[in-house]
């Protein structure tokens, strides 16, 4: 620590201070004639504690500061992340991965502890920051959600490399070279696993409808990869249960060979039905896992009629429509309202865009109706369902969206809500928002850096009927943004079709109600929400809900439903493959609740399709961010490498406070000792 002092004052004012001090000190003591007989050493002690203490003084009424330094060294940062999905342990070198790696990597911290901090993540399916030694256990792997992740976590602070150990397959996410650019740091690869090309048979895909309706054919596509088994021959075949539905014969015709048989089967009932695809395995396979493959799909009875009716044209329009055409669920149509003559009786949804006061007719006759409603990109605050927006003044703000986490109409997944941080500001109204209480917010406002409790997407329940409110205008630009991160518009497609489908879904009268997934995959946590009403429909909390979990063995596992403000949660974690059912109950006034479901937790199995190493890719990271790619033989290259690059530097931080010198506490202190000291030996020798 560096400390000066600052004279704000003129400099003689310094020097009138010690002058001062100093004319004092010696009038007191050597121009007294008290004090003649008095030892000179005495009197010149005594005559240097006052100085002292005078000089002080006065130094106190001037205005000096003191200025202090501090600097703070802090050593670079190394990011160590190692893959933790399955295919780690697929190849030959899975002794090393799962024993020899972690002694590797203490070593290496051991050896560079005093000039780097050591910093492990775990990455798969997400990314973790953990002291735990991995389990490969991950069922996925996404290399771009983990560079979004460091990029996000650690941009303040001093990274001086990354040493990523992977085998370089990745089947979720975009290609990680595109993100990685952004980082600014080294990365360091370790290289696992093998990268020949095995004797395999596998089914690569499945194309199949999420949702069928009860009685209608759907198409199913199965895509078989077979890779040096020219001139074999396969079957193929799909099983509902243990019942065979179809069969298709394959001739290998190329080593590296790329097929699709096409099915077409009935749904004869309506619920969830699951299916398995085969293809034969056959000798010589090293990887037999991925020659079965199972999906499930939704059977229901009825399509829902969704009709959007807009007053202009507008890109949400578009967006909107590929969206729910998207779903087979729905039949869509689409005019402008002012063409629009038609009786609204037969649709389960209106979506208005672009709502305005030549519009508030459709409003009235889907209240009159009890049809839903989802209005899109007001025109205006008069007569907006649930929110009342005043002192706008036709101005707006550029509002970001973010998940409003007390929400619980409906589930949306984990990739959403973390994808929702990354999306475009939408305009918003300007001024004061009044929301009713029997609002629920999914997506609010954050403005700048304030994260406000105003709705961008809100929905309501009045009287049962059911709205939702878009309050932003340029809901198309976050499909784009879908389209730029990920190569499709999965997660867009997901916020509209779980509005639309919270929205025409016929409104539940019962007393209990549950809101749980029909179909989930393995690694993605089972969430349940539960409501619960008296007879005039007034949320409880009061009383218990629970639940009971069976699993296709029959063993049942009991769960009670934690409570919130106004209804109930319950999390269920991460359960394996497998067909769930599940019952809930709760008691009322001595009335007993009951409901009853199934969920299908899907196997993924995207880690057994693909187990051959990508060192390519590897190489291409580290050498476009300026680092290296090695094997797992060469650590003690790996730590020379970044113990004399002369990239990995420490930084050095200062930092500057200022405070006058007349709050220094410990002065006061000085002083005061000084003249106790003083009138001590003056009653000591003096005797006054």
């Amino acid at each position: 620590m560096f400390s000066k002092i600052i004279f704000n004052s003129p400099w003689y004012f310094v020097v009138l201070s010690i002058l001062l001090g100093a004319a004092i000190s010696f009038w007191l003591y050597f121009k007294n004639k008290k004090n003649s007989e008095a030892p000179i050493s005495i009197l010149r002690a005594l005559l240097l504690l006052r100085f002292v203490s005078v000089t002080l003084i006065a130094f106190l009424l001037l205005n000096i500061l003191l200025k202090q330094i501090k600097n703070e060294t802090q050593n670079p940062l190394v990011i160590v992340a190692i893959d933790n999905s399955s295919s780690m342990t697929a190849a030959a070198d899975s002794n090393f991965i799962k024993h020899a790696l972690q002694e590797k990597l203490n070593t290496l911290k051991k050896n560079a502890g005093e000039k780097f901090t050591f910093k492990t993540v775990l990455f798969g399916n997400k990314t973790n920051s953990t002291d735990e030694a991995p389990d490969f256990s991950e069922k996925e792997t996404d290399m771009d959600n983990l560079i979004h992740d460091l990029d996000n976590n650690f941009s303040n602070q001093n990274v001086g490399a990354l040493i990523l150990i992977s085998d370089g397959i990745y089947n979720k996410g975009a290609n990680p070279l595109y993100a990685s650019e952004k980082l600014g740091y080294p990365i360091f690869s370790i290289a696992v696993g093998d990268t020949n090309e095995i004797k395999d048979v596998l089914i690569q895909k499945i194309n199949h409808n999420q949702i069928a309706y009860s009685g209608n054919d759907f198409p199913v596509e199965i895509i078989v990869n077979a890779k040096k088994f020219q001139g074999k021959e396969v079957e193929v075949k799909l099983f509902d249960g243990n019942l065979e539905k179809a069969k298709q014969n394959l001739k290998i015709n190329h080593e590296n060979f790329l097929s699709t048989c096409n099915f077409t089967l009935n749904a004869e009932k309506a619920g969830i039905v699951k299916y398995t695809a085969k293809v034969t395995v056959l000798e010589g396979e090293k990887n037999v896992s991925n020659n079965v493959q199972s999906f499930a799909m939704e059977v229901i009875d009825n399509r829902e009629k969704i009709l959007l009716l807009a007053n202009a044209p507008h890109p949400d329009i578009f967006a909107i429509k590929e969206a729910i055409t998207n779903n087979t669920s729905y039949d869509f149509e689409f005019t402008f309202s002012q063409d629009f003559q038609k009786p609204l009786k037969a649709y389960s949804l209106v979506i208005l865009h672009g709502f305005s006061q030549n519009e508030f007719q459709f409003l009235n006759l889907c209240k009159n109706e009890n049809i839903p409603v989802w209005i899109v990109n007001p025109n205006t605050t008069e007569n907006l369902p649930a929110v009342k927006i005043s002192n706008s003044g036709n101005r707006s703000n550029d509002s970001e969206p973010f998940i409003n986490t007390t929400f619980g109409l409906f589930n949306i997944s984990n990739e959403l809500k973390s994808f929702m941080k990354d999306l475009p500001a939408v305009k918003t109204f300007f001024g004061n928002y009044a929301v009713s209480n029997g609002a629920n917010n999914l997506i609010n406002q954050r403005i700048g850096t304030v994260e406000t409790e105003n709705p961008i997407l809100t929905f309501s329940d009045m009287n049962g009927l059911k709205t939702a409110l878009f309050l932003g205008d340029g809901l198309w630009k976050w499909k784009l943004r879908d389209f730029a991160e990920h190569q499709n518009h999965n997660l867009f497609n997901e916020l509209i079709s779980k509005t639309v489908q919270y929205l025409s879904v016929k409104s539940d009268k019962s007393f209990f109600r549950i809101v749980a997934p029909k179909i989930i995959n393995e690694n993605e946590n089972v969430e349940l929400n539960a409501q619960v009403y008296n007879k005039s429909y007034e949320s409880l909390t009061e009383p218990d809900v629970t639940l009971v979990l069976s699993n296709s063995e029959n063993k049942k596992f009991n769960y009670t439903f934690s409570k919130t403000s106004n209804a109930y949660k319950l999390n269920l974690g991460i359960l394996p493959a497998g067909e769930y059912k599940y019952e809930a109950q709760v008691k009322v006034n001595n009335e007993l609740f009951l409901k009853q479901g199934i969920i299908v937790v899907k196997e993924v199995i995207a880690e057994k399709i693909n187990t051959v190493a990508n060192h390519n890719l590897l190489y291409q990271l580290s050498n476009r961010s300026g680092g290296k790619l090695f094997y797992p033989n060469e650590f003690d290259k790996l730590e020379n490498e970044i113990l004399q690059s002369e990239q990995i530097k420490p930084i050095t931080y200062s930092q500057t406070s200022t405070s006058p010198l007349i709050e220094l506490k410990w002065l006061f202190g000085l002083i005061i000792l000084l003249l106790a000291t003083e009138w001590f030996f003056r009653k000591r020798f003096l005797g006054i």
